[in-house]
C-alpha cells in the first residue's frame, strides 16, 4: 500500500485532491462549461458558507486557468483590477510628480519687519495667507484600468473569479457592475461567487445584467455525498471505520463537505495515524471516539464572543427575564434556553417553531417559556448574532416562524463548545 499523509488524503481548506467528489456535481459542471464557451454571459454562482463552491470551480476548471480574487476589502473598482493585474503580472505603466505650491493674498498695507509680517490699514483690512509645501509622490495608469483589463484579458482563456463578491460595499458593487458587463461585451469572462441572500447583487447593481447572468445555484450537500468523502479517504489510510461512524461524521457535517474533510482528519489523528498505517487502525462508532474528534474539531472555529452575547440577549427594560429551571442543573432565560436547544441531538440547520417549541419543554422542570418568548427570543437572538458577526449567519423567518442556520461551523460551534453549559 502507498503511504500517504492523513492531511494530504484529507484536506479542509484545500483542493481534495484524493478525496474529491462530485459525482453529484455533474450537471453543474457542464452548465458552468457550457456557458463559458458562450462566451457572452456573468456566471454567477450561489451557495452556503463552505458548501464547496470555490473548490467547484477549481476542479471544474483548472486553477491555472483561473484569475482568482476576493471582494474582501475592496473599497473602488480599481482594487478589484488591481488584484488582477498583480496576479497575472501586468507591468503597470507609472509617472511620479513632486509638487510644491505657496499662495499669498492681502488686503490693506503690509510690511515685514524682520521675520513678522504686519497689516495696517482700515478695521475692515484683513490680510489671507496662506502658502503650503508638500513633496506627493503619485502613480497613475497610462489609460484607465477597464481599458488595460480588456487589453489583458479579452479573448483570453483566462477566467475572473471573484469570490465573495459580496463583501464588496454596495456602493462599489454598482460600479463593478457596469464595468464588468462592458468587459464582457469585450470577451472578458467572468464568475461571481457569493452566500445565496447575496446572489443578485451583481445584477442589482446594474440592472442591465438582466438576461446576461447564468446562475448556479448550490445547496449543502447530502449525508449519503459527505459519507463518499469517508468512503474514499479512510482506505488510503489503513483506516477501518464502520459504517456507523461515517453517519455520525456526516451528521455533525451539517452539509458542509469542508467541515466533513475536518472531521475526518482529525479521526485519523485521535487514532494516532499521520500517515497510511499497516495493519489497519480501526474507526469505531461510540461516543468517546465522538467526542474526541469533534472536541478537537471545534478549536478550528471560535464564535464565542458571539454566542456570549446571544445567550444574554438585548438589555432589559423594566423587570428581569423570568428564569426556568433545567433538566441540566442551571436555570436560564429564553435567550439562553435556545441557546442550549439549538445545540442538541440530532443536529440540524433549519427548526421550525413546533420542533424548537419541543426541546424547550423537554428541557424544562417546571413551567417552560411561552411561546411569544420563545419567538422573541429568535428574532432578537438572530439580530444580536448577524450583527456581532457582521455576517448573515442565522436567520429567523418570522412569517413561516422557522430559525435557520446558515453556517454548519456556527452549529458546530454550539455544538461541542464548552459555552452552551457554562
Amino acid at each position: 500500500m502507498r503511504r500517504m499523509k492523513a492531511s494530504d488524503v484529507f484536506a479542509p481548506g484545500r483542493f481534495p485532491t484524493h478525496t474529491f467528489v462530485d459525482e453529484h456535481l455533474a450537471d453543474k459542471k457542464q452548465q458552468l462549461l457550457d456557458t463559458l464557451e458562450a462566451g457572452s454571459m456573468l456566471i454567477s454562482i450561489s451557495g452556503p458558507s463552505k458548501s464547496g463552491k470555490t473548490v467547484f470551480v477549481e476542479e471544474s476548471l483548472g486553477r491555472s486557468n483561473l484569475v482568482q480574487i476576493t471582494g474582501a476589502g475592496v473599497t473602488t473598482p480599481q482594487d478589484l483590477w488591481m488584484r488582477v493585474f498583480d496576479m497575472i503580472g501586468t507591468n503597470l505603466p507609472k509617472t511620479v510628480t513632486s509638487t510644491f505650491g505657496s499662495s499669498t493674498k492681502t488686503v490693506g498695507t503690509v510690511r515685514l519687519e524682520g521675520s513678522a509680517m504686519i497689516v495696517k490699514g482700515s478695521g475692515s483690512a484683513s490680510l489671507e495667507h496662506s502658502a503650503t509645501s508638500s513633496d506627493a509622490v503619485t502613480a497613475s495608469f497610462a489609460s484607465d484600468c477597464l481599458n488595460l483589463l480588456i487589453k489583458e484579458l479579452g479573448g483570453s482563456d483566462l477566467v475572473i473569479f471573484i469570490d465573495d463578491f459580496h463583501y464588496i460595499p454596495l456602493h462599489v458593487q454598482q460600479k463593478v457592475a457596469r464595468q464588468i458587463k462592458e468587459a464582457i461585451r469585450n470577451k472578458v469572462r467572468f464568475i461571481c461567487a457569493s452566500v445565496p441572500y447575496h446572489a443578485d447583487d451583481v445584477i442589482r447593481g446594474n440592472p442591465d445584467l438582466r438576461g446576461r447572468v447564468f446562475s448556479i445555484d448550490f445547496q449543502y450537500w447530502g449525508a449519503e455525498v459527505l459519507k463518499q468523502i469517508a468512503r474514499k479517504g479512510f482506505p488510503l489510510l489503513g483506516i477501518k471505520c464502520t459504517e456507523a461512524a461515517i453517519d455520525r461524521l456526516a451528521a455533525e457535517a451539517a452539509g458542509s463537505p469542508q467541515l466533513m474533510q475536518y472531521l475526518c482528519l482529525n479521526s485519523c489523528y485521535e487514532l494516532n495515524v499521520r500517515e497510511t498505517v499497516e495493519p489497519t487502525a480501526e474507526l469505531n462508532d461510540d461516543s468517546a471516539s465522538l467526542e474526541g474528534i469533534c472536541k478537537r474539531t471545534v478549536q478550528s472555529t471560535d464564535y464565542g464572543s458571539i454566542v456570549e452575547k446571544m445567550k444574554e440577549g438585548p438589555k432589559t427594560r423594566g423587570s428581569a427575564r423570568t428564569m426556568h429551571i433545567t433538566k441540566y442543573g442551571w436555570n436560564g432565560d429564553s435567550y439562553r434556553l435556545l441557546v442550549k436547544v439549538l445545540s442538541l441531538d440530532p443536529p440540524q440547520l433549519t427548526f421550525r417553531y413546533a420542533s424548537l417549541n419541543e426541546r424547550v419543554n423537554d428541557m424544562c422542570i417546571g413551567d417552560p417559556p411561552s411561546g411569544s418568548s420563545i419567538t422573541n427570543a429568535c428574532a432578537q437572538s438572530a439580530k444580536i448574532v448577524n450583527d456581532a458577526a457582521a455576517d448573515k449567519i442565522v436567520e429567523w423567518d418570522e412569517t413561516s416562524d422557522v430559525f435557520d442556520i446558515r453556517d454548519p461551523y456556527f452549529l458546530f460551534y454550539l455544538r461541542w463548545s464548552d459555552i452552551t453549559d457554562s
